[in-house]
């Protein structure tokens, strides 16, 4: 962690900022991140269709859309897509890879938590990965509601990072000893031991640092008004497109772990 970390009056939520400011350069180049296959493509489009139906020129908001990995699969839907992120370096990365894509996808600096978008707007919200790092999600949840229209769907697609079964310590240890004694590439880029460190520590300070478990996020969202909530756990498809780019120990790795979509809607 740099000293800026250090100075008075620097809170959770600007260390959270830093640091997605800071993965921004290397984020596309891990699986599960970007997208690296058209077998995965398809299989999140899949997910989305089954929650979302397809775009039809709904208006979809993206949020901590990052370098616009979501909001392209939105975009390839048909949906009419505004991205929106806190990190300056992931919104430069976004628009670029739209550019050279051909897209007209917008993408604008903002908060999650308070987005400054108008009442009832959007058709549809998206977000991935982002539950997880909310200091104050039932604030974050009420302001989503907002900016759904009448009807309108949300999609969260998150998971607990902090609790793991006994398979899926089983399956990290036997990945790291394949990487330590060669038989596996290493998946650690250069620096990357302080991030991990500083992710740890984001981790243990927000609002789910015991873990983002899918019931107590719905729970959450009944509390802030969202009705129709459904569960779904049946991401295997995607992570096993996404297996193929790790080992074979990592990737039985991430399909133990407890990943979930949750739709919901606006009464």
């Amino acid at each position: 962690m740099s000293d800026v970390t250090d100075r008075q009056n620097y809170s959770l939520r600007d260390e959270i900022k830093a640091y997605w400011s800071e993965r921004a350069a290397t984020f596309d180049l891990s699986p599960g991140h970007e997208i690296f296959s058209e077998d995965e493509r398809a299989a999140w489009h899949r997910l989305l269709l089954r929650h979302l139906g397809p775009g039809s020129g709904r208006s979809a908001l993206d949020l901590a859309s990052g370098t616009g990995v979501i909001s392209h699969l939105l975009d390839d839907l048909g949906f009419k897509v505004q991205g929106l992120d806190w990190a300056e370096p992931m919104l430069e990365r976004a628009r670029e890879k739209a550019r050279k894509r051909g897209r007209s996808i917008r993408f604008g600096l903002g908060d999650a938590e308070n987005t400054m978008e108008p009442d009832d707007h959007y058709d549809v919200l998206v977000n991935r990965h982002l539950v997880w790092t909310l200091v104050d999600p039932a604030a974050a949840f009420a302001e989503w509601l907002r900016v759904l229209k009448p009807g309108g769907t949300l999609l969260i697609v998150d998971g607990d990072f902090v609790n793991s079964s006994a398979l899926e310590r089983l399956f990290s240890k036997l990945s790291a000893w394949g990487q330590r004694l060669g038989v596996f590439r290493s998946e650690t880029p250069s620096g990357s031991s302080q991030m991990m460190a500083t992710h740890r520590s984001i981790l243990s300070r927000v609002h789910f640092s015991e873990g983002a478990r899918a019931e107590a996020v719905v729970d959450l969202l009944r509390r802030a008004g969202f009705v129709d909530i459904k569960v779904d756990t049946d991401l295997g498809e995607i992570h096993r497109a996404q297996a193929r780019n790790w080992n074979v120990f990592k990737g039985l790795a991430r399909q133990s772990q407890h990943r979930y979509a949750i739709r919901a809607a606006k009464p």
